[in-house]
């Protein structure tokens, strides 16, 4: 049997195969123990994510199995999911502006945890679940003690991760500080916005 190459086991079709789905197990994990990794594999990605959505705004990250961070025309980056629906500046917690369902009781966590996996305790942790207003997937799940707040999975700094480890800046860079937006979301909430 002859042994594929580092440039075959990631040529674009691989790693389309490997985004949905489909690339067999054994080509996974030689996929991801290859020593030395081809420096075009994440532009050969965001182009296969581009491909997979209607919409022509342009991926710059992708956070989750159906949500990703997307550049504007006007030069805006908001998180986007698969289906269309944007949820608003990527430096606030999308989540926010999510479906949620959270789930506190015995019963309701028998409903996604078989009886005979350790489940929370109800009296202090609640399972949240995250869905998209536009299409229902499901886009996060956290386990938290009641109350807690809304856990912000990712806030990556897309200037320095372009310009510094990717050698291509942004064409639209911003020189505003990196820091996260949630509060001015609940700021408005409870100023009745």
């Amino acid at each position: 049997m002859k042994t594929k190459t580092a440039t075959q086991l990631a040529s674009e079709e691989n790693l389309r195969l490997l985004v949905y789905g489909k690339l067999p197990y054994e080509e996974v994990k030689k996929l991801i123990r290859l020593e030395v990794k081809d420096e075009d594999r994440f532009w050969k990605y965001l182009k296969i994510l581009q491909e997979k959505v209607s919409w022509d705004d342009k991926i710059l990250l992708r956070l989750e199995d159906h949500l990703y961070i997307v550049q504007k025309d006007d030069g805006m980056r908001v998180v986007k999911c698969e289906c269309g629906q944007e949820f608003g500046d990527y430096r606030a917690n999308w989540k926010l502006s999510a479906l949620v369902y959270a789930r506190k009781t015995p019963e309701e966590f028998l409903e996604v945890r078989p009886i005979d996996v350790v489940t929370p305790d109800p009296e202090i942790a609640e399972i949240r679940e995250f869905y998209c207003p536009g299409c229902l997937s499901q886009l996060s799940v956290e386990l938290v003690p009641h109350g807690y707040p809304f856990l912000f999975d990712m806030l990556p700094d897309l200037e320095a991760f372009y310009r510094d480890f990717l050698n291509a800046p942004l064409e639209k860079e911003t020189d505003e500080p990196l820091q996260d937006k949630s509060t001015e979301i609940t700021r408005g909430w409870a100023a009745g916005k």
